[in-house]
């Protein structure tokens, strides 16, 4: 084991050792500063196996006395576990404030072990190179967070998000663990190494891959079984829905990414098709149910969904490019989704922890009763801003990149033999399009309601600006952000080292013109120029920085008396005359309220002076994901009724049960016979 790796695992069992036996004064700062540490030791260790280092195997002293666990570091392992060691290290900060601010009085051993050891296990994953290994820190990592998610438990609804995540990862575990039992059984061995020397069959081959597919989809959020990531992130401690959205989503990228493109042999183009479709609806599914949402963090958690569908659509290109002999553009589609699954960790973890200190020093979560935080909330304010422009893929900032790339990878499909494929893959892209547009409307509403007016609520004007431990969080991922928008082709350098490994592909051009452009295919086809676009921007805001000034000065405030806005005779402005986040997103509420179950309600409070004043009402407007209706209630009411059936057989009585044994003894035994 590379020595960087070894010391990364006693740090991340240092820390969750240190939360369990430290005094409680000092675990708030040993445990994150071990945890950062550990993060440090592996993207130090795992950047040469993106800059050509052929892959790594070993055998551990662990594990089974006929089955020892099996490592591996690839260019793969190694770029998703550069994305755990970096978040891990920009979230620590965060950490120690946010525990310190914490108002809920619960202890937080339990919660920095957990964290500990749910950070060891997505390491874990990324290593294992046999399904005994990768299924024990799969179940490390589900179970650690489980207990995060569930931290407040206290609170009946964080329960059942807890349980519905709970039993969500586990049946995805089951479908992850029947793939693998399709390599095993045709390899005669658990080894990552001996499946992929194998030859499967057509059938058997996809049915490894549909398996693949559900159990990692499953964890990554995909539709339709996506319906606990939208329950599980608002009740979890904020850095905890960093990490989750941020880093473990991409965990169960990595997971598919393995069996789809490294174990199962030749690709097929109807798995590419399936993988594309499934991402694109999943893509615009949930920022449709993003821009309808109030509460921040859930808000938040559909965006994820959202994103992960456009990795999964740039993934599926990749399939179909491969399946058809297009190497080239394969790699861009899969270039285009790595890009994008590194982006998304960074500004989706920047959005959840600024959304984390919105929640504490504001005491709300519903964007409704928010308002005006950006006074009150300067730098928090402004780095939320720069998180919305990143997450709705405008330039100069990392979103736009792989966003950009991945349309990039859409438009090749013109070298498509089959012209069936040349129309599904365009008309996919225009759903990306699509859901591109939306998430302007979606952040434009959160960030608009949230900070910018007058506050809705009189604990949002006690609302104090971010600790200062905070803000540096905020600041290192944004600069991160602001980096890879500036100047991305270092990144995509590091991310051409993947598909070389995997399928001997690579993007000969993306860096030929040097530091200035990116060329995806060839300077004939598309290039981009950030740090030009960056230049461009930055000179449009300083020139109309100057005029303004130049008109203020010359003309003054005297031209332009500012008066009272005219409130139409009923008295002044008050928060109460805002607009509100239900009025902006209502319209399209409107349109497709097939794609979700409205609970509005209205309630009347009768004055104690009938008669002389009016009747105080106040309307309520809430949305369900239709999905739960339609698929998760009739399987709930089906368990329950064949439950209530199976129950009748325990009737208390000695005979019933001799008789169940007697009948099970004698049905053993007939076909012990008859074999």
């Amino acid at each position: 084991m590379p020595e960087g790796l070894l010391i990364s695992v006693w740090f991340t069992l240092g820390a969750a050792f240190s939360a369990i036996v430290l005094p409680h004064r000092w675990i708030r700062y040993t445990t994150p500063t071990l945890l950062a540490l550990a993060g440090i030791s592996v993207t130090l260790t795992v950047l040469p196996w993106l800059t050509g280092t052929p892959s790594h195997s070993w055998e551990s002293a662990f594990g089974l006395p006929w089955l020892k666990w099996q490592f591996r570091l690839d260019a793969l392992s190694a770029l998703f576990s550069l994305i755990i060691g970096v978040l891990v290290v920009l979230i620590a900060p965060y950490i120690p404030a946010y525990l310190r601010h914490d108002g809920h009085g619960k202890s937080q051993r339990p919660l920095l072990a957990f964290t500990s050891t749910f950070i060891l296990g997505m390491f874990w994953v990324t290593w294992a190179n046999d399904a005994f290994s990768f299924m024990i820190a799969w179940e490390l990592m589900s179970v650690s967070s489980f207990f995060l998610v569930c931290h407040h438990h206290e609170d009946s609804a964080n329960r059942r998000a807890g349980f519905l995540y709970m039993l969500m990862a586990h049946v995805g575990a089951i479908a992850i663990l029947l793939s693998f039992a399709v390599f095993a059984a045709h390899a005669h061995s658990f080894t990552f190494d001996a499946a992929r020397e194998l030859t499967l069959s057509p059938g058997w081959a996809t049915l490894a891959f549909a398996l693949a597919l559900l159990g990692f989809g499953m964890k990554a959020g995909l539709i339709p079984v996506h319906v606990w990531l939208p329950e599980a992130h608002p009740v979890a401690p904020s850095f905890v829905s960093a990490l989750m959205s941020g880093v473990m989503l991409k965990v169960a990228v990595y997971g598919f990414l393995r069996v789809a493109l490294d174990l199962s042999g030749e690709v097929y183009t109807g798995w590419g098709v399936t993988v594309m479709l499934i991402g694109a609806v999943t893509a615009l599914y949930g920022i449709l149910h993003a821009t309808v949402q109030s509460e921040i963090k859930r808000l938040l958690a559909y965006s994820s969904i959202e994103n992960i569908g456009i990795i999964f659509f740039a993934i599926g290109m990749a399939l179909i490019f491969l399946a058809n002999g297009h190497t080239l553009y394969a790699s861009l589609a899969f270039v285009a989704a790595l890009a994008h699954a590194v982006n998304h960790a960074l500004y989706k973890s920047l959005m959840f922890l600024a959304a984390g200190a919105v929640i504490q020093m504001s005491r709300q979560s519903n964007i409704e009763r928010m308002g005006g935080l950006l006074r009150l909330m300067p730098f928090t304010g402004a780095f939320f801003l720069l998180g919305t422009l990143a997450i709705t893929a405008l330039p100069p900032l990392n979103g736009f990149v792989s966003e950009w790339l991945t349309l990039q990878a859409a438009l090749q499909s013109i070298h498509l033999e089959s012209g069936i494929l040349r129309s599904i893959v365009p008309l996919a892209a225009a759903l990306i399009i699509l859901t591109s547009a939306i998430s302007i409307v979606a952040f434009t509403k959160l960030f608009g309601i949230a900070f910018l007016g007058r506050p809705r609520h009189r604990q949002t004007r006690r609302s104090k600006p971010a600790p200062v431990p905070m803000v540096v969080s905020f600041s290192l991922i944004t600069l991160a952000c602001l980096i890879i928008g500036v100047q991305p082709q270092y990144l995509i350098g590091l991310l051409t080292e993947v598909p070389g490994q995997l399928f001997n592909g690579g993007l000969p051009e993306i860096n030929r013109h040097g530091w200035l452009w990116i060329t995806p295919v060839s300077s004939a086809v598309a290039s981009y120029s950030a740090p030009l676009v960056f230049t461009g921007i930055s000179l449009s805001v300083f020139i109309w920085w100057c005029v303004y000034q130049w008109l203020k000065r010359h003309h003054g405030e005297a031209a332009h008396p500012r008066v009272p806005a005219w409130g139409c005779g009923f008295g002044g402005e008050t928060a109460r005359t805002q607009y509100s986040g239900y009025a902006f997103s209502m319209p399209l509420q409107r349109i497709l309220q097939g794609l979700w179950v409205e609970n509005d309600t209205l309630t009347e409070e009768p004055s104690p002076h009938e008669g002389l004043l009016p009747v105080r009402k106040q309307f309520q407007s809430g949305t369900q994901d239709r999905i739960w209706f339609w698929l998760y209630l009739p399987v709930a009411q089906m368990v329950n009724r064949g439950a209530r059936l199976v129950s009748r057989m325990q009737t208390g009585r000695v005979r019933h049960y001799l008789a169940y044994s007697f009948f099970t003894l004698v049905v053993l035994l007939w076909i012990n016979s008859g074999i």
